[in-house]
């Protein structure tokens, strides 16, 4: 019981990097966080086992530094990833194409993100009023905080169905996260997610060049 209250306690430090404190909690969520965002940008099936390790870390780590979006996020994270990963399984994900939404798609995406951002952000100003015995703490940024998290539910869902956008969403994502974690002094996530935002722009950029040789695929079989 010590070993597991050592390795699941984001306050126990595992080492020192310069006089950062790293805990072993939050090491193994940025390392396996970085896997599962570097198996996304190949298109590899192995981002979705990758995720839900990534998950069990930062529910843990999120809920000890009043992250509560953040926490109940990987509990969506799980649903979906379990979703993603048997859509996926035995290369089926290969014969589903990268694909763009349509206008009045993405309209409706960014509608329902503000909508989420707005009706979770105002559930976490007062969810340690209405929860004292589970959250004793108030939310840490709470609409910072519910746009990360539902922009990452949509993005994670479109990513799932190959859709282009979904890398605009974890760029933008990426950008307000590695302030809020760098605000919250969980530093090494903080870089991790300056990390995961390049590999974004990458991902991006790769699977923007599946798109456009499908694009040419399509115009030589109609030509």
């Amino acid at each position: 019981m010590e070993i597991l209250r050592y390795l699941w306690d984001a306050n126990q430090v595992l080492v020192h990097i310069g006089d950062y404190p790293l805990s072993f909690l939050e090491l193994a969520g940025t390392l396996t966080g970085l896997a599962s965002v570097y198996y996304a940008s190949r298109a590899s099936v192995l981002t979705w086992p990758t995720g839900i390790i990534n998950q069990i870390f930062f529910f843990l780590l999120f809920y000890q530094v009043q992250l509560y979006s953040d926490m109940l996020l990987q509990l969506v994270f799980f649903g979906v990833s379990v979703w993603g990963w048997r859509n996926w399984q035995s290369g089926l994900h290969h014969q589903v194409p990268v694909s763009r939404l349509s206008r009045q798609a993405r309209l409706w995406h960014m509608l329902v993100l503000v909508l989420i951002t707005a009706g979770l952000g105002a559930v976490m100003t007062r969810i340690h009023l209405w929860l004292p015995a589970i959250f004793t703490l108030p939310a840490a940024f709470p609409y910072g905080d519910a746009f990360t998290t539902a922009a990452s539910v949509l993005a994670i869902i479109l990513q799932a169905r190959k859709k282009l956008e979904s890398w605009w969403l974890w760029i933008a994502l990426d950008v307000v996260a590695i302030g809020i974690y760098w605000a919250k002094d969980i530093r090494f996530i903080a870089a991790e997610y300056v990390v995961f935002l390049l590999m974004s722009v990458w991902g991006l950029w790769q699977w923007q060049k599946l798109y456009q040789e499908r694009a040419v695929q399509q115009e030589k079989v109609l030509n």
